[in-house]
């Protein structure tokens, strides 16, 4: 994916086992290439608290049925690759367990979803994410099958003082 920086030491993750011991205080998380595992359901980055940049390779967590990224203040960027975070590689599908939650992420500015990644998932919900500024689901040629059969929930009260 264009978007994957070079290794980084202090937070690249290369196995679920990097994932597990990841220090909560982290500010940058980069998970390579095909990092997945059956045991791995849920993808709860609640406890990263100082989180400023989420960058998940190709071909990840394609057993993680919940992905829970709430209330994590610092976080500026989350960029996923192909095929990630979906059991069907070559096809969509529509899986109502599978769900998929950004919520009150207020610095967050940029969500970007690559080719077929959550293509099964039945449930996205986007809530308080007020700086966003950009929402990319990428396709190559036809359709990026994101999301396919999810209803896209995009929730935000934006207060304007004059």
């Amino acid at each position: 994916h264009h978007n994957l920086p070079e290794y980084n030491p202090n937070a690249t993750v290369l196995s679920i086992g990097d994932w597990n011991s990841l220090d909560s205080t982290v500010t940058e998380i980069i998970v390579g290439g095909g990092v997945s595992q059956p045991g791995l359901t849920e993808l709860d980055m609640t406890r990263f608290s100082r989180l400023r940049s989420l960058i998940v390779g190709n071909h990840c967590f394609s057993y993680v049925t919940t992905v829970n990224i709430t209330g994590l203040t610092e976080l500026r960027t989350v960029v996923i690759g192909n095929y990630s975070f979906t059991k069907e590689k070559s096809s969509w599908g529509y899986d109502s367990e599978r769900r998929f939650y950004l919520k009150n992420c207020l610095s967050l500015i940029e969500l970007s979803i690559g080719y077929r990644s959550f293509s099964d998932y039945g449930v996205i919900e986007i809530e308080n994410v007020d700086a966003l500024e950009t929402i990319r689901m990428n396709a190559e040629n036809w359709g990026s099958f994101s999301f396919y059969s999810a209803s896209l929930e995009l929730k935000s009260i934006v207060i304007h003082s004059e």
